[in-house]
């Protein structure tokens, strides 16, 4: 009689790690990543010292070497913080479902691109905008079956929740087939709330017109409601997102339906920026929101209602010199005259559509930093996101681009 074979052992694949292990890990791999800029930085001295120098030669290879094996391991362990959006995205269809059953509309949720994987920590924290957009776009959006049939659309609306891959960027966003926003309406009630004057709402463009539902206070409805008029508000949801190193974009067409757009990075640990200087100190500008850099003098910049601009490519770009913005002086001295023929250096950056030239006196290339808190430091300064260590060993403070474009836009 044939004996029967020992079942199979089913061996493990995945173990259980504790979050706070990770993040050790991770701080781990930030502070690696700041020796190995440090050692770079050294070794590339070295090399233009001792050109000739065999020894010289052999230490650029190693620290190429070491590059590629703490790039790998920052990947391999950002992997590993990674979750699929499902997480965030699996609570919705049943809130949607309750929601357009208590207010007696017919509403479809589609969902797609819910296998995409983003860092823990961001996916901790995009859940509460996410609920507050879909919120707005089951009670402000979508219209009542009466008012769908009337206009000529199907009875049944429908919102779409998608999150997609775009480079080292995370794309979600919230569709609805509504009856959209109409900007005329939003000027008219930013006005009347006293978020701009009569005169501000008459220059906006359509564009800068739907992104007044940012601002702090603002609401096209005169009362909340229970659906959409608890928690967070709109200009909460942008602040959260930009914390996160993000973007937040609008579209909408009155009668066809609104869409948010929400960029977001994959780790706001370790980001790739700019490194600039005004007189003796150093700055770090995100790398994404910069669009391009310019050289250019003085006497090109001409001044509007007080405000310094430079016309680049027939459009007006609003200036920021960063020395002002924090008390630095340039290398030609804050109530110094600046020379007409003096060369300057202008970062353009942008978050959606927004542009503005953040002027500064040199360019010292591109670095990859690690992003450290300044924990009660930070308080009252809005044009700083954190502070990292550069490879020469200077302690930099990290730009808030959005705080400075708003800033400028709000002037």
């Amino acid at each position: 009689v044939a004996v029967p074979a020992p079942p199979t052992e089913i061996k493990e694949t995945t173990i259980r790690v504790d979050i706070e292990r990770l993040d050790n890990v991770m701080n781990l791999v930030g502070e690696l990543v700041l020796a190995r800029n440090r050692l770079f930085n050294i070794s590339s001295k070295l090399e233009i010292k001792y050109a000739d120098d065999d020894l010289s030669s052999a230490l650029a290879q190693v620290v190429a070497g070491l590059n590629l094996v703490t790039t790998d391991l920052q990947l391999a362990v950002m992997k590993t913080r990674m979750q699929p959006v499902k997480k965030v995205f699996s609570k919705f269809p049943r809130m949607v479902r309750d929601l357009s059953r208590e207010l007696g509309k017919d509403i479809e949720l589609l969902i797609s691109g819910e296998e995409t994987e983003l860092d823990k920590s961001v996916i901790e924290e995009i859940g509460d905008p996410l609920v507050h957009l879909i919120r707005n776009s089951v009670d402000h959006g979508i219209e009542d079956k009466e008012s769908r049939k009337a206009a000529g659309k199907p009875e049944r609306g429908t919102i779409k929740l998608s999150a997609e891959h775009e480079g080292n960027y995370i794309i979600i966003s919230v569709t609805d087939d509504g009856k959209g926003m109409d900007p005329a309406v939003i000027k008219r009630k930013a006005v009347e709330k006293g978020v701009i004057d009569e005169k501000t709402a008459a220059g906006l463009s359509d564009k800068d017109a739907l992104n007044l539902i940012f601002a702090p206070g603002f609401s096209t409805k005169d009362k909340a409601t229970e659906i959409s008029g608890r928690g967070v508000g709109m200009d909460v949801v942008k602040t959260n997102i930009q914390k996160l190193n993000g973007i937040i974009e609008i579209n909408s067409k009155p009668g066809q339906g609104s869409g948010i757009i929400l960029k977001l990075p994959l780790t706001v640990a370790i980001i790739q920026t700019l490194i600039v200087g005004i007189a003796d100190e150093v700055f770090a500008i995100p790398l994404n929101s910069v669009v391009e850099t310019l050289r250019i003098k003085e006497s090109t910049i001409q001044t509007i209602d007080k405000h310094e601009v430079i016309n680049l490519r027939k459009s007006v770009l609003s200036l920021l010199r960063l020395g002002d913005e924090f008390g630095v002086a340039e290398i030609a001295g804050r109530d110094a005259v600046r020379p007409a023929d003096r060369e300057i250096y202008v970062v353009v950056v942008a978050l959606a559509e927004k542009k503005v030239g953040i002027v500064v006196d040199n360019l010292f290339g591109q670095e990859e930093v690690v992003i450290k808190s300044l924990g009660d430091y930070q308080l009252g300064y809005k044009g700083i996101s954190g502070a990292t260590i550069t490879g020469d060993g200077k302690v930099v403070l990290i730009i808030d681009v959005a705080s400075m474009i708003d800033a400028v836009k709000s002037n």
